[in-house]
């Protein structure tokens, strides 16, 4: 079994972060095929995904796999920095920088030398700190806080995040440009729910380490327990799994983890598989030129306006209604979008366009 271990999974149990990622389903195979045509490269990737899916695991899967693997590995969760300490953490600060900088010390990027610095929460940076990271991905350099002298820089950068970045962009809180310099490669990895073939190695896994440090016999999984881990939706993804393994191996009785032994939390998720990108996990019957051809099969009448209908919702849609920036992820004039909706019943036509965000 293919699997990626954080080297302190002891020291993630009080936080959200996985402890364990493995390749069984059929989906998590196909981005493991993408992970190892990536992965030689130099490019830096944006791993986006919810909370506790995995995404520092696949991350040093990339740097495992890479002509660096032998360099550091430096996870950095900018969302824990304040815009202060975020510059002085990252790219190191001289003697007297500030008040009770004693001493020189080396930021994150320093400390990657050669290596792979994983940024997570790359959202929550801010402006400021986006401009000197778009410069490091620019110019391959560092300057430390107190400092006029660049310092070159030699590291891959791996960035993710639990949020829309598109979305960031459009609100102004986000470059733009940064964006897509960190968006290179792109791997979306999905929610615990949607990849069933993981979880019931993920829990054999998770019985196994914690039976260990207990100094016990590992313990079968019943049916119904079986059962149960397939068909619960696991909104705290990887960890929450890891976290209920943990308890129901405390409670269970006679060598068997029973359905019951199981504490849940029993809530739901708001999001569903369509809001997630499946592009590397689909097979090759799955493109956009199967499904047309799937529709010229049908005899569809009208087939250019329903097609044009189509895109146009989607995209109106996921631009939450706002014209300007549908019209800006489609390429066309603000005009021409308007006058779709309205053709395709999607706005009256007395309504005014929406002031840019």
């Amino acid at each position: 079994m293919d699997i990626v271990k954080h080297p302190e999974s002891r020291q993630l149990m009080r936080t959200v972060k996985a402890s364990a990622y493995v390749f069984e389903d059929q989906n998590s195979k196909r981005l493991m095929s993408y992970i190892e045509q990536i992965a030689p490269s130099e490019a830096t990737a944006l791993i986006i995904g919810e909370t506790g899916t995995g995404k520092e695991l696949v991350a040093r899967k990339i740097h495992l796999l890479s002509n660096r693997k032998h360099q550091p590995f430096v996870a950095v969760n900018c969302g824990a920095l304040s815009d202060t300490l975020a510059e002085t953490e990252l790219f190191g600060h001289e003697k007297g920088a500030f008040t009770g900088a004693i001493n020189q010390q080396i930021g994150w990027f320093e400390a990657a030398q050669g290596g792979t610095i994983f940024l997570d929460e790359i959202g929550d940076l801010s402006p400021n700190i986006q401009v000197k990271l778009l410069r490091i991905l620019q110019e391959n350099e560092i300057v430390r806080l107190g400092s006029r002298k660049t310092h070159k820089i030699d590291v891959r950068i791996i960035a993710a995040t639990n949020i829309r970045l598109e979305e960031a962009v459009y609100a102004g809180n986000f470059r733009e440009d940064l964006y897509f310099r960190l968006k290179v490669a792109s791997l979306n990895i999905l929610p615990l729910r949607l990849r069933i073939g993981d979880i019931l190695p993920l829990a054999q896994h998770f019985i196994d380490d914690y039976s260990q440090s207990l100094k016990r016999k590992s313990p079968e999984l019943s049916p119904e327990a079986q059962q149960l881990l397939q068909d619960y939706h696991w909104p705290g993804n990887i960890r929450e799994l890891e976290n209920a393994i943990h308890h129901a191996l405390l409670v269970c009785k006679n060598g068997v983890i029973q359905s019951y032994d199981f504490q849940l939390s029993g809530f739901k998720h708001s999001l569903l598989s369509s809001e997630y990108n499946l592009s590397i996990y689909q097979n090759s019957d799955q493109t956009l030129k199967h499904i047309l051809f799937n529709w010229f099969e049908q005899g569809i009448e009208d087939l250019d306006e329903q097609f044009e209908a189509e895109i146009t919702e989607a995209a109106y849609e996921y631009c939450h209604q706002n014209q300007l920036h549908t019209a800006k992820l489609l390429g066309v004039s603000r005009n021409i979008i308007r006058a779709r909706l309205i053709k395709h019943g999607l706005l009256s036509p007395n309504t005014r366009i929406q002031a840019s965000a």
